[in-house]
């Protein structure tokens, strides 16, 4: 189903390590890393990966609403952004091995008729999964076309009745820093937390996600259950989830707490608004090699969530 739609970072921390010391070849990208406008590989499967033995046939023609072709399951397994599992991109392909998805336990409290602590196959059982296509758009001005497989954040909410103090929705990931060596060092301040208002929690793009490619979740991108909210930059999405809290307050997310003049609670796509450190007008498209393409406003999903933002000062409410 296709539905329309951090701490200071170094060059290495942008382009992966393998073409990051290649300086004859990409001297130029490490020169703008700093200014957040580094360009990245055009082949990110450099990196030490095979696809899997049989990604579904259904995916091999799918394109995005932009009509975009999917990036590969390479590329989307070994380019990521978790930092339980390491700063660099390469970081969490290599060193998630030892983590164990399973058995898995998500607590739900707070403001809910119905809390407690449910199995993951409980939580999932009565949902029918969906493929949908989103692009992923990182605040370090790449994006990735993904096809997520997973259901509606909403479907959970109405599950779980919600009363009516709760306003915000709270995530926080699980800390186990003997199978995720990241969190051995102060990196960020554990678990990482992330929040949505409940408006946004739920608009039907909203997307609990157990899978991509059709197949069951990789550790290095949020396994077993993470968050996508596609008008969003990817740090909202929240992963490997082990609590979700129905809170009247809004919740402090980890990156407003660690650099809450960079990173805010709502992180809307906004080609308006740059980052202290770079802009966001312009994007990379991966594979691509330059920042190219302009962003589009809500990463493209305007139509859909414009209407929930009617009067916000977006350059204040960041």
């Amino acid at each position: 189903m296709i539905i329309r739609r951090p701490p200071d970072i170094r060059s290495s921390e942008i382009t992966p390590k393998n073409v990051y010391v290649n300086r004859r070849k990409f001297i130029k990208n490490a020169a703008f890393g700093m200014a957040g406008v580094a360009t990245v590989p055009a082949v990110l499967n450099t990196l030490e990966s095979e696809e899997p033995q049989e990604i579904p046939a259904r995916f091999r023609s799918m394109r995005s609403e932009l009509n975009e072709p999917l990036n590969s399951y390479s590329d989307i397994t070994t380019y990521n952004n978790f930092y339980e599992f390491g700063t660099q991109k390469d970081d969490p392909h290599r060193n998630s091995g030892d983590f164990r998805p399973a058995p898995w336990t998500v607590r739900i409290g707070g403001e809910v008729n119905k809390p407690g602590d449910y199995q993951l196959e409980d939580l999932l059982s009565p949902q029918r999964m969906e493929d949908r296509v989103y692009r992923l758009r990182c605040v370090e001005a790449w994006s990735m076309v993904i096809p997520w497989r997973g259901f509606p954040l909403a479907d959970l909410i109405r599950r779980v009745e919600p009363t009516g103090n709760a306003k915000f929705v709270e995530f926080k990931t699980i800390v186990r820093p003997e199978e995720m060596p990241g969190q051995r060092a102060p990196i960020l301040q554990w678990p990482y937390v992330e929040g949505l208002r409940m408006d946004e929690a739920m608009n039907p793009l909203t997307l609990m996600v157990t899978g991509l490619y059709g197949m069951d979740l990789p550790n290095q991108n949020g396994a077993p259950l993470r968050l996508i909210v596609p008008w969003k930059y990817g740090f909202k999405g929240v992963k490997s989830i082990v609590s979700i809290d129905f809170v009247e307050n809004m919740p402090l997310n980890t990156w407003k707490q660690m650099q809450s003049n960079e990173y805010g609670f709502y992180a809307n796509v906004n080609p308006e608004v740059s980052h202290p450190r770079w802009s966001q007008a312009r994007e990379i498209r991966l594979p691509g090699l330059f920042k190219s393409h302009p962003t589009e406003m809500f990463n493209g999903y305007g139509d859909q969530v414009a209407h929930m933002y009617a009067g916000m000062d977006l350059s204040r409410w960041y």
